[in-house]
């Protein structure tokens, strides 16, 4: 089971950096997506990063709309992944999840099966 944490609320071109983590589970062997849900809306993809047993060129990926501010990681140390957000904006405002069963087409997430977790809600308000 996966756990989100480091949501909060913070201004408009603020930052946060959310954390993924598990128990009895080496997040190192699985590919790790990270979806939001906005207030009335439906849940979205926003960035994955592959397994480190990947043979993928491309480790990590990102949606147009967060590219340039979300920047996804691993610390194998930690046994955690990491959403850093940068220059938020009001839109980025939800509730964040991780998850493992999803799949990547060229420009989304997909996310697979029904089960949510908890998340952590973001706000992003003056």
């Amino acid at each position: 089971q996966l756990v989100e944490s480091g949501g909060g609320l913070v201004q408009p071109g603020g930052s946060l950096t959310l954390s993924c983590t598990a128990s009895g589970v080496t997040l190192d062997y699985y590919a790790i997506g990270w979806f939001r849900q906005a207030p009335g809306k439906e849940r979205e993809g926003v960035a994955c990063i592959n397994s480190i047993v990947s043979k993928d060129v491309e480790m990590t990926f990102v949606v147009v709309s967060v590219k340039g501010r979300f920047t996804i990681s691993r610390d194998s140390s930690k046994n955690t992944v990491y959403l850093q957000m940068n220059s938020l904006k009001p839109e980025d405002t939800g509730v964040y999840y991780c998850v493992t069963d999803f799949v990547r087409t060229e420009t989304t997430l997909q996310k697979l099966g029904d089960y949510w977790g908890q998340g952590t809600q973001v706000t992003v308000s003056s």
